[in-house]
């Protein structure tokens, strides 16, 4: 038998993004450019871009995975932060520590994503949407008229640092603890959604996307399917909010948590591409990484080469991202609707002329 021949070594993108956030702390030269130009430290930015990560991958469980459109992710992510405030701040008796707030806030995040998702399994498509949409609204008026839980508009705080046993670590002027920390978690996120995709949930999923009523009769239990997607995305959202509170040390106000977080984070998805991890992370990383790292980057250069006169600034690039979001969306519609980097199946129901053509043993030419 001849010797199998050795396929190159080759390091996917995943890892190889992964390599590269792990080191950035350990490249100065990085910092010192973003810092010289905005005053603002990158790396104190980047636990921001890997908390909205995890959170489009909840998102991407219901919405890519399973093809359920869900407007009221920034829901459990409220229900995860405002958990996180509740057992760790000076306001109640609790004052747990954080990683307390980290398992129970996305567990009680999936428990409402089941209670959300149990009475709606009979409603499809556009009504489906409508009672997610319907639940954001309700869970952001729950936050802001009960002040007695919530605090109302000014949010609970202050939530205080994580306090990891065995470990005496400088929070508040050291970006790298949280960093990592984030980071560590992300890439268990990836991990995790990986050996699900492979296995017998995650093909179901994809089945239940592409034809509901053909699953059912394959003796798929569409039911049960959709209340995990639901309470996987709610508890991912619900980790993201933990470490998004941990992050502002507060839970910040209720509007911060409303319509426009979860269509943010779908545009997200549509960016980098429904149902790829990987594009996932693109869109993540470009949107959010826009609106906190390079909008601060281009006002530091416009102010520079246009000086404010009388206090006043005449032209400011962050009160146009909005335009910049839509447009880009727009040109990405028109153009690459399957995203930057689309999952296969996607692209080749978009793009039928780019199949290659399979040889089936047997056939003739």
């Amino acid at each position: 038998m001849a010797d199998a021949v050795k396929k190159p070594f080759r390091l996917g993108w995943e890892p190889a993004l992964f390599l590269m956030l792990i080191a950035f702390p350990f490249l100065p030269i990085f910092e010192s450019l973003f810092f010289t130009t905005t005053q603002r430290s990158l790396g104190d930015q980047m636990p921001t871009v890997f908390i909205f990560a995890i959170l489009a991958l909840g998102l991407n469980v219901v919405v890519g995975y399973t093809g359920i459109l869900h407007l009221g992710i920034a829901a459990f992510f409220a229900i995860g932060a405002y958990t996180a405030g509740i057992l760790t701040t000076a306001a109640y008796s609790f004052e747990l520590p954080f990683y307390v707030a980290l398992i129970v806030g996305p567990i009680l995040a999936a428990l409402l994503g089941l209670l959300l998702g149990a009475p709606t399994l009979r409603l499809r498509g556009d009504y489906l949407a409508l009672v997610t949409l319907g639940f954001g609204e309700v869970t952001k008026s729950a936050l802001t008229n009960l002040q007695s839980i919530t605090a109302g508009t000014q949010g609970l705080g202050p939530v205080p640092p994580p306090a990891l046993p065995g470990l005496d670590l400088d929070w508040a002027s050291d970006y790298r603890p949280f960093y990592f920390l984030t980071l560590g978690i992300l890439i268990a996120v990836v991990l995790l959604l990986r050996n699900i995709e492979s296995s017998r949930l995650g093909r179901a999923w994809v089945a239940l996307r592409e034809d509901e009523l053909a699953a059912n009769c394959m003796g798929l239990n569409t039911a049960k399917l959709k209340l995990a997607a639901f309470a996987l995305g709610s508890g991912l959202a619900g980790l993201a909010g933990v470490l998004y509170a941990t992050r502002l040390t507060s839970t910040s106000e209720p509007n911060a948590y409303d319509f426009n977080r979860s269509i943010f984070m779908i545009c997200c998805l549509i960016l980098g591409g429904l149902g790829n991890r990987l594009g996932v992370l693109l869109g993540v990383f470009i949107l959010v990484g826009f609106d906190n790292i390079l909008c601060p980057i281009i006002d530091a250069q416009i102010q520079q080469a246009f000086p404010a006169s009388g206090g006043k600034i005449y032209l400011q690039f962050t009160g146009w991202r909005l335009f910049v979001f839509g447009l880009a969306l727009i040109l990405m519609m028109r153009f690459r609707p399957e995203g930057i980097i689309p999952s296969c199946r996607m692209k080749h129901e978009l793009h039928p002329n780019e199949l290659v053509p399979v040889t089936v043993p047997g056939d003739r030419a």
